[in-house]
Formats: C-alpha cells, structure tokens, sequence
C-alpha cells in the first residue's frame, strides 16, 4: 500500500465550527477519518495530520521529501504568503496536490488570489469542499 500525507494547516482544526457558511459542518476528525477510508479503497495508506504551526507543517514537508512521500496539503492561509512553504515544497519528489475546501481565487480577499503551493503542485484541486480531498487521493492514485 503506497503511503500518502494529508497535511492541514493553521485554523483548519476548527472546521465544523469555523465559518460553516465557507467551509461547511463537516470538523477535522471527521475528514480525517473520511481520507483514511477514501485512501484504503484506492489502495492508499493515509495518514491525516493539522498543525497551526508552520515549523510543523514544514518539519513535515521536509520528512516527506525525505522519504518520497505523496502528499497531498491544504496549508490554509500559509499558502498565500509563506516563502519558506513555497521552498518546502519545491524539495518534494514525489507527488503533491493541493487542496482547498472552497476557491480561493473566488473570495474577496485579494491576498486569497496567490499560491505559493500551486508552482510545485501536480494539480490543484478548489472549491469542492471536502469531497475534494477524496478528488486530490484519486489524482494521487492515478499517477
């Protein structure tokens, strides 16, 4: 079975709970545990973690260039601004996707409009709330 990293960034432990209007009532521990099923149906050993550190969430970008493993991220607002995740995500090998819940370019935040995940990206997967999730470990199964 091919180990895979679902990584979540700052606020996104709070789903369910934050702004549900946006990003709907499904929370975290509840998407985690769908990935884990959507992964083990396509042959995926998934492993679904949330940080609201950004060390964190780089700590576990380098280990996954490290050991080549996919990884699929949503790094919530440090995608529009973090240069040190853009770099994190440039040492990946193997395949990334990038993810999130609704579409970034469509909100009226202009700092929403960049990504610095998407240049290292196999794809980018927006505004299809959680089932996007199961979309980016279909891509990643694919390839």
């Amino acid at each position: 079975m091919t180990k895979i990293l679902v990584l979540n960034g700052a606020n996104l432990g709070r789903l369910g709970r934050r702004q549900p209007d946006i990003y709907g009532h499904t929370t975290h521990a509840e998407l985690a545990q769908q990935c884990v099923e959507w992964g083990r149906l396509l042959g995926l050993e998934v492993t679904v973690r949330q940080t609201n550190h950004e060390g964190e969430l780089l700590d576990w970008l380098n280990a996954a260039a490290d050991d080549g493993t996919p990884v699929v991220l949503n790094a919530g607002a440090w995608t529009h601004y973090s240069l040190a995740l853009f770099d994190a995500c440039a040492q990946l090998s193997a395949p990334l996707v990038e993810v999130h819940i609704s579409d970034p370019a469509q909100r009226p935040e202009k700092f929403r409009h960049t990504s610095h995940v998407e240049p290292h990206a196999v794809t980018t997967i927006v505004g299809q709330g959680i089932d996007g999730y199961r979309q980016a470990l279909e891509a990643i199964a694919q390839l």
